[in-house]
């Protein structure tokens, strides 16, 4: 974890309110992992006060993607940034996904900008079968950028399974050799404690990328703290213990 200067390449913009930013910094690039995150200064003063946690969505050589959508101010301000602009960036933070264990299919279940981390993850596990659940409340908040083998699901129905994307992947359980499979999931908390439950209930291996406010980042503010299913640790830190946990190590 270091603090870096780096270069903003590029604001592409994938729907109405979502945005995927370029940045050149080759030292994140170098030791970024699926599911990791950085804490970016979204401007040069001190306003708004706290960093802000962003998923690193892709690294492309010395290029690393981080996607929002634009919520607040923070976001807004970083929305306004133009190409060439210095942006400093501390980072990379936290446990990511585990994707070198033994398994023969991915399933992947995001909700909304939930699919910010599995780009990245999608080009590491290319020699796997990839079933990626993508869903949202519409078909404005449906996105595939980076992702392959998309089964969309919307809450009003305007495109793909009417439901959520925990009832549409429910649908496939009997298509998928989940003995062979892990879920990487990620997205509002609702989701992540029904893909949890889930995913006990069938014995399925699932990591969960778990959301929460982090003013530092690396553990010293202890401000996001998540329940531990374990005896020996009441809480962890989704900073420096997640943002990745096994389903079965927390309570949601």
């Amino acid at each position: 974890m270091k603090i870096f200067n780096s270069t903003i390449s590029e604001i592409i913009k994938l729907h109405d309110n979502i945005n995927l930013i370029k940045i050149h910094s080759p030292e994140i690039a170098k030791s970024a992992k699926p599911g990791q995150f950085c804490n970016i200064k979204v401007s040069d003063c001190n306003f708004p006060l706290l960093r802000r946690p962003f998923s690193i969505s892709d690294v492309d050589g010395e290029y690393i993607y981080f996607m929002f959508n634009v919520a607040g101010e923070g976001t807004k301000l970083l929305s306004s940034k133009q190409n060439g602009e210095t942006i400093n960036i501390l980072g990379p933070l936290g446990n990511g996904f585990n994707f070198e264990t033994e398994f023969k299919s991915a399933v992947i279940i995001a909700g909304g900008l939930g699919v910010a981390p599995f780009p990245f993850l999608t080009k590491k596990i290319n020699n796997k079968k990839i079933y990626a659940f993508i869903g949202g409340r519409s078909e404005n908040e449906i996105i595939t950028h980076g992702l392959e083998n998309c089964i969309i699901s919307t809450d009003n129905g305007s495109v793909g399974f009417k439901g959520n994307v925990v009832e549409s992947f429910k649908r496939y359980i009997d298509k998928i050799d989940l003995g062979n499979a892990v879920i990487f999931s990620c997205g509002p908390t609702p989701m992540l404690k029904a893909v949890q439950d889930l995913s006990l209930q069938y014995k399925i291996k699932c990591q969960l990328s778990t959301e929460c406010a982090m003013a530092c980042g690396f553990g010293i503010c202890q401000g996001c703290n998540i329940e531990s299913a374990e005896e020996e640790d009441k809480y962890k830190l989704v900073c420096i213990d997640g943002p990745v946990f096994d389903a079965k190590e927390v309570k949601l």
